[in-house]
């Protein structure tokens, strides 16, 4: 008995994993600066979002009960992640709640309109939701024409990957572009 509550949950790891390397490939510089996403918080928050949204739809899309499973994980732990940061950034105890599941249910939208937006064959639909959401316009412009390119093949690397390897707690394939 008391063994089995020390034993690894191995869809825990690979969603604390998953989670560890969708922030690091959320602050690669490249994405950052005056022809890309702003180097500012609200940016950061949002390129976790949109690379949290591609691969919890890439783990959910077979419908596997582990899949699934590693996918709540990785939720799970990016918002303990948000929690703890805006308590370390001074948000009361009282607010912080109110805060995630404000996040949460942004973080739905955003998923949604990006998988949506990734289903179109054309870049259009695609475009504008990257300007409204990673750029804060409502104008479409070069800086998020270059992100549709990323988000793109960030997206098909992942689907080429599959949600097994990714269930498995490998690394997404959108840390290699």
């Amino acid at each position: 008995m008391l063994a089995s509550m020390f034993k690894k949950n191995p869809e825990k790891q690979a969603g604390k994993a998953l989670h560890a390397y969708i922030v690091s490939a959320s602050r690669n510089p490249k994405l950052y600066g005056k022809q890309a996403v702003p180097d500012t918080l609200e940016g950061r928050f949002e390129l976790i979002l949109l690379h949290a949204a591609l691969v919890i739809d890439v783990l959910r899309r077979d419908d596997k009960p582990v899949l699934n499973a590693v996918s709540q994980h990785l939720f799970d732990s990016m918002f303990d992640d948000f929690d703890i940061a805006m308590r370390e950034m001074g948000v009361g105890d009282s607010g912080v709640g109110k805060k995630i599941r404000f996040m949460a249910e942004g973080f739905y939208g955003r998923a949604q309109s990006y998988i949506e937006a990734l289903a179109s064959s054309d870049d259009i639909q695609l475009n504008l939701v990257i300007s409204k959401n990673l750029l804060g316009e409502n104008t479409p412009d070069g800086r998020s024409s270059k992100l549709v390119h990323y988000v793109r093949n960030a997206y098909q690397s992942l689907q080429n990957q599959g949600g097994e390897a990714l269930g498995a707690g490998e690394a997404p394939a959108f840390l290699d572009k």
